[in-house]
């Protein structure tokens, strides 16, 4: 086991954190990067000597390089994750979404770090495939900045794998879910804005007929393969989905929790929103190729375990 730490960037928030936990249980020494807009200090275990908080921007490209001095990979996770921010916002949000991505491969070219894992989104396929298990070749139509940040970083770090060898891991992120995900968040998982209703007895909106359909990850499942990717000695070029190739209504969803439960509020129907991607679901066979996934939480055992039941 090296001394040296992993850096988290990101790594007090929902999937951050988690990562943190685990690469800790594993023995590793990590660096967190973070600004703490989203991500909370509670979710780190911040009395582990193993463990460093550094509170700031990827943004700030003078902190990136002293997050990443003496590291031996990057996870890079920190990101503005609301779509609607980016749309408000494009400007303070691409220098989170996109310049603190070159932040980090500039930070990692200069000191000689090769290894970087890069938390892409599905968002960067747009509406392209929809109704279709979706596969990493689908031409990409991102409809937001956000999105497009995203590709934007893709096309970068294949850019610094080519010209300073840099070993880029991206995953594109369909749908995860699981604890420590705030329902309060303005880009927060269907799952967890469900769920925080449900307990709390309160009405239950669905945009539209609720057969809309999403790929659901559980965050456990997912930080095993964050795991492989900062460590395996052979990664492929390019991006892999995140994904089961599994299609979860909304309505099925509510009739899970419901069974979790033993019961749900009221559910009423809003119009369904302009621009919304009906079905979403990620071919993942590339994923399967290169990774081992073991063995996959049920829908029902993730939603017990974020239901605290």
């Amino acid at each position: 086991m090296t001394a040296a730490p992993i850096l988290v960037t990101g790594g007090a928030g929902f999937i951050g954190s988690h990562l943190v936990d685990a690469l800790l249980a594993k023995g590793h020494a990590v660096r967190v990067l973070d600004n703490l807009s989203t991500g909370k200090r509670s979710n780190l275990p911040l009395a582990n000597p193993r463990l460093q908080l550094l509170v700031g921007d990827v943004a700030d490209a003078a902190l990136v390089r002293q997050a990443v001095e003496g590291c031996v990979a990057v996870a890079h996770l920190a990101a503005v994750a609301s779509v609607q921010a980016s749309v408000d916002d494009p400007v303070s949000t691409h220098q989170s979404n996109f310049i603190g991505t070159l932040n980090v491969c500039e930070a990692m070219r200069e000191q000689g770090v090769r290894r970087v894992l890069f938390a892409s989104s599905a968002a960067v396929y747009g509406q392209n495939g929809e109704g279709e298990a979706i596969a990493e070749d689908t031409p990409k139509a991102p409809l937001t900045p956000y999105a497009a940040d995203k590709l934007a970083s893709e096309y970068y770090l294949d850019f610094y794998r080519r010209q300073h060898d840099l070993q880029p891991v991206v995953f594109r992120f369909f749908n995860i879910f699981g604890p420590r995900q705030d329902p309060s968040s303005p880009y927060s998982g269907v799952i967890s804005i469900f769920c925080e209703r449900a307990q709390a007895g309160l009405p239950i909106s669905i945009f539209g007929d609720g057969e809309q359909t999403r790929d659901f990850f559980y965050v456990a499942d997912l930080v095993r393969l964050l795991l492989q990717g900062l460590n395996k000695p052979d990664t492929p070029e390019g991006a892999v989905n995140v994904g089961l190739n599994q299609a979860t209504s909304l309505n099925q969803l509510l009739a899970a929790i419901e069974q979790v439960l033993g019961g749900l509020p009221a559910v009423a129907h809003a119009p369904a929103r302009s621009g919304d991607i009906r079905h979403s679901r990620a071919d993942n066979r590339r994923l399967l190729q290169h990774y081992e996934l073991g063995a996959i939480t049920p829908l029902a055992a993730g939603l017990a375990a974020l239901l605290g039941r």
